[in-house]
């Protein structure tokens, strides 16, 4: 399988595009196809990549934005410089690294929150798409936090359990959600992206968060147990950490 996986990696086309080009992953071509469907991004624009490593979206969005936009960029793991870019190493749940990324943007709104962010694949697929759908949950509950009425977002994630919870939630926070899954992809693969743009206005939004609401969802249908939480643990998402 791991011989198979290498021999498929070199001669993935989008790889050796994406090298030729000069992008530090073949993941850039997927942002490039959802932004030339969609127009996320615009010049001018402040964007912000969650999970940024190792940076190929990142170099995407300074190309769109142009000089007169700011991007900014998170991740657990270092990133290495990207010119025009601001890039950090932090949790985007925690509250510093939130007022990090707003001071890099001067304590604006963001216009535009995209996310690539993907779990450390274990193999197995139930495990891999519960933790992709916390991830973009994740995403999704700082993009409500830091997008500007009007801003756009868009998140990768796991067909499976729970991602039509995740889509109602965007629907009620984005007037514009549409699941797209770009030709860069893996044949494979079972990734999908959801592309939100229009975020409403504060007032026309449910209150809770994105986290709280799918949680109970998935609470309702069964898959998660009251039990599970324990309030002395700190829970983000669906997953003792």
């Amino acid at each position: 399988m791991a011989k198979r996986w290498y021999q498929e990696h070199q001669r993935d086309p989008w790889r050796r595009q994406a090298k030729n080009n000069g992008y530090r992953a073949r993941s850039a071509f997927k942002l490039k196809q959802i932004q030339d469907k969609y127009n996320l991004m615009r010049q001018g624009d402040s964007v912000l990549d969650i999970g940024c490593h190792p940076g190929g979206w990142t170099q995407v969005a300074i190309e769109v934005v142009g000089m007169g936009g700011k991007v900014v960029g998170v991740d657990l793991r270092t990133t290495e410089p990207i010119p025009g870019a601001a890039l950090m190493v932090g949790d985007v749940m925690d509250p510093l690294t939130l007022d990090r990324i707003l001071s890099e943007n001067e304590g604006n709104a963001f216009n535009s929150v995209i996310s690539d962010i993907s779990p450390n694949l274990t193999g197995r697929y139930d495990t891999d798409q519960a933790i992709s759908l916390e991830l973009s949950t994740m995403a999704l509950d700082v993009a409500v936090k830091i997008l500007a009425p009007g801003g756009s977002f868009v998140t990768k994630a796991f067909q499976g359990t729970g991602i039509e919870l995740l889509v109602k939630a965007c629907r009620g926070r984005f007037s514009f959600v549409r699941r797209f899954s770009p030709i860069a992809s893996r044949n494979a693969s079972s990734e999908v992206y959801l592309v939100c743009k229009n975020r409403k206005p504060n007032g026309s939004i449910n209150e809770s968060s994105p986290i709280a609401e799918i949680t109970t969802g998935l609470r309702e249908i069964g898959v998660l147990s009251s039990e599970q939480e324990d309030k002395e643990e700190t829970v983000v998402g669906f997953r003792r950490l």
